[in-house]
Order: C-alpha cells, then sequence, then structure tokens
C-alpha cells in the first residue's frame, strides 16, 4: 500500500486532540487520532457522512463521559 496523506481536520485543536483524515485508492477512509496514531479506524464515506450527521444533530449529546 502506498503511503497515505494524512490531513488534519480543521476542527481539531491543540496538538494533542488532533484527528486525521486519509483516503485510500480503494475508496474508504482512514482515522486516527494523535494520542495514537497506530491505531487506525476505516469506514466508508456514507458510514462517516451518517456519523457526521449524527454528532451535528446532538444525538450523542446526552452521552456521559
Amino acid at each position: 500500500m502506498s503511503a497515505l496523506n494524512w490531513q488534519k481536520s480543521s476542527h481539531s485543536g491543540e496538538a494533542a486532540n488532533c484527528v486525521y483524515v486519509a483516503a485510500t485508492g480503494d475508496g474508504t477512509i482512514k482515522l486516527r487520532e494523535s494520542d495514537t496514531p497506530d491505531t487506525i479506524l476505516t469506514t466508508t464515506p456514507d458510514s462517516l457522512r451518517a456519523l457526521i450527521l449524527r454528532v451535528k444533530a446532538g444525538e450523542f449529546d446526552r452521552l456521559a463521559s
């Protein structure tokens, strides 16, 4: 696999709280967090879009931290 072109989310703040995103050649999306860069999640554009819409709609606001 070729090297991924990781891009920092425009909503990430400090270096310790950054989310990075990379598109792959097979149509999937890779996600990682700056604190654990070796842990990489793989998703599809449709699944990521659905998650983002649910976050924006506040569906997770009531979850305990």
